[in-house]
């Protein structure tokens, strides 16, 4: 995955230095994900000239996918070496049934089921994975809770370079399947998500795997940056302004962070004009840190052991919970969780109401949207963004024993009209 010598002239990434979320120490960008201070997690940052210098213009003139903002991201400037499934350019969907059915007035979903291996995780991954190559690493693994495994082994494939990714044992059948497909090496771990990126992080310690870009480990500043493409997509997708309200779902937190992190980049640069946005997050009850240290109004993330049907979102120690909290509180916004059953029924009203069909993830965030409205918590007047990241056939254990026909008959008139059809 080594840079071809006579690779032609393109224009120099913006991202200029690697900096600590927490002390604010500096780094040359390269493969560091914490920081030698503090232990704080790095992001990435960049030269301010050359993010002002970005236009309209320009990201309107590429292509219809998350490359058309390469200028805002810190790897792939050169299209020759991306590594990609040309994910992103996903609907935006005006979803006023839902919203009449909630008692809102402007809804829309934002529906990243719509990418390649249909999750947003495809956009995090061909950032990660360019970044890779860039670096000269000649592997790629993950730890993964389902629908980013499915990216990794994907985008390896297609890009013809090994992958080794690790997921909990008991993952949803239809997400350990979508990554088997592609032909890398699968390693189920007895234990939970924590246990498994625990695991990950100590074998990126070894000589066996010294050759190895864990995207969400020591690339992860730069996978990381993949999500900030949903803000920039909705804020153009909407005619480069911001809604009032975003509803995203959390599991690390880091989407929550990254979306509004790309809407604060578009108005700093002049892209957008400023506008109050506040940042909700939903999370599942089975696995609510994040959710539970905002109702008890602390700084600190306490972990905990992730139960609940939502399996993309089952991080009990989520790394970035402290800085949503503050992206959440800054912006007036607010978190909440859903049951099971809430989730259950998330899903359903989704797809009866927009004919999108999400995961958990996506059942999770519904029910948290609208028990924030019955909680006066987010007003329904106001222009709401609400984000589906992921394919409910990925999860159709969840609501399998819940739908089917509506009626079973034979194959006769008679047995139609004895069933009431009309």
């Amino acid at each position: 995955m080594t840079l071809l010598d006579d690779a032609p002239s393109v224009a120099p990434s913006p991202a200029d230095r690697l900096k600590c979320r927490n002390c604010g120490a500096t780094y040359p960008l390269g493969p560091q994900h914490a920081c030698y201070e503090c232990f704080g997690p790095l992001e990435i940052g960049y030269d301010d000239a050359a993010l002002a210098a970005v236009s309209r213009a320009q990201i309107e003139a590429g292509p219809a996918n998350i490359w058309r903002y390469a200028a805002l991201l810190p790897a792939g400037q050169d299209p020759a070496v991306r590594v990609t499934l040309n994910p992103g350019g996903t609907p935006l969907v005006r979803a006023d049934r839902l919203a009449a059915e909630l008692g809102m007035r402007t809804l829309w979903v934002k529906d990243d089921s719509a990418n390649p291996t249909h999750s947003f995780k495809d956009r995090v991954v061909s950032v990660a994975l360019t970044a890779a190559r860039e670096l000269g690493f000649g592997r790629v693994a993950c730890a993964s809770t389902g629908n980013l495994a499915n990216s990794v082994a994907a985008h390896a494939a297609r890009a013809g370079v090994p992958s080794v990714v690790f997921i909990p044992a008991d993952l949803e059948p239809g997400k350990i399947v979508t990554t088997a497909v592609y032909g890398g090496t699968l390693v189920a771990v007895d234990g939970s998500y924590d246990d498994v990126n625990r695991l990950c992080s100590e074998l990126l310690e070894t000589d066996d795997f010294e050759d190895t870009a864990f995207v969400n480990v020591n690339v992860r500043p730069y996978y990381a940056e993949g999500s900030k493409t949903l803000g920039y997509e909705v804020a153009e997708q909407l005619g480069w302004r911001l809604p009032a309200q975003v509803v995203v779902p959390m599991a690390s937190g880091s989407l929550l962070t990254k979306i509004d992190k790309a809407f604060g980049e578009l108005v700093d640069t002049g892209l957008v004009e400023g506008a109050p946005c506040a940042v909700y997050g939903a999370q599942s009850a089975g696995c609510n840190p994040i959710s539970a240290a905002f109702a008890a109004g602390h700084d600190a993330v306490r972990p905990v052991k992730p139960t609940g049907i939502a399996k993309s979102l089952n991080i009990g120690n989520p790394a970035d919970g402290p800085y949503a909290l503050d992206v959440v509180r800054r912006t007036g916004g607010a978190i909440a969780d859903a049951t099971d059953d809430e989730i259950r029924a998330g899903i359903a009203l989704l797809a009866s109401t927009t004919g999108i069909f999400a995961e958990t993830a996506g059942g999770v965030t519904v029910a948290v949207l609208r028990k924030l409205l019955d909680a006066g918590l987010l007003d329904p007047a106001a222009e709401t963004v609400l984000f589906n990241t992921g394919e409910g056939l990925k999860t159709l254990d969840a609501v399998a024993d819940r739908v089917g026909p509506t009626y079973t008959i034979s194959p006769s008139l008679r047995s139609a009209r004895e069933a009431g059809l009309r």
